[in-house]
């Protein structure tokens, strides 16, 4: 299978072939499901507290008398149906989101989402991505070489270079990462995805 290339003037610099189980596998959407949704829950903290019954500040004498009042019976105010009252079922900072995805699995979800966006023509690979200067106006000149100024872009280097770094770190709907960390709801979520050269040849070897 081969990916058409391109350089940072946006000129045609050949093809490039590529590993068709990774860029050409066939779409699979209730496993990229699968493998997103995963990724989010293990990225979820325990941050959320809520307060049990014991931990309510409230008296704990019975409100009025159990018979004659010809009101429900109640025992404590910090019964949860009460208004100031506790959480029944409160929420905890020691509550655990993780899903568990098997590394194939995971490894089959890259390459689907990676196929997909060949598919939909999202997918762009240039033979390199120099930056002379840290300056954020040579790195949008780039992209303008590319035809990718007016989407939200992700880019995927070999090495993150201090150039890069600094010139793109200002545009808001840019995104520099490095091979290894790549993750399936940055593919997803990038209308764009910019791969170099090398950056490709290390996903192939990781996810083939």
């Amino acid at each position: 299978m081969e990916l058409k290339l391109v350089n940072v003037q946006g000129q045609d610099a050949g093809l490039l072939n590529v590993n068709e189980a990774v860029f050409g596998r066939e779409y699979n959407e209730a496993l990229i499901h699968q493998v997103v949704t995963a990724f989010l829950a293990n990225a979820r903290s325990g941050n959320n507290k809520q307060k049990t019954r014991s931990e309510i500040s409230r008296s704990t004498k019975k409100p009025w008398n159990q018979k004659g009042t010809g009101r429900a019976r109640a025992g404590t105010a910090s019964s949860p149906i009460w208004r100031g009252g506790a959480r029944a079922f409160p929420a905890s900072p020691e509550e655990n989101f993780t899903h568990k995805v098997n590394r194939k699995m995971y490894r089959a979800g890259i390459a689907a989402i990676l196929s997909k966006l060949v598919t939909d023509g999202r997918l762009v690979v240039t033979n390199e991505l120099n930056i002379d200067t840290p300056k954020t106006k040579s790195f949008v000149s780039a992209l303008n070489s590319m035809a990718l100024s007016n989407d939200t872009v992700l880019v995927v280097v070999d090495e993150l270079t201090e150039n890069v770094f600094y010139a793109s770190r200002n545009l808001p709907t840019v995104l520099v990462l490095e091979a290894h960390q790549i993750d399936p709801y940055t593919l997803l979520r990038c209308n764009k995805v910019v791969f170099t050269q090398k950056a490709i040849e290390l996903v192939q070897e990781q996810y083939s």
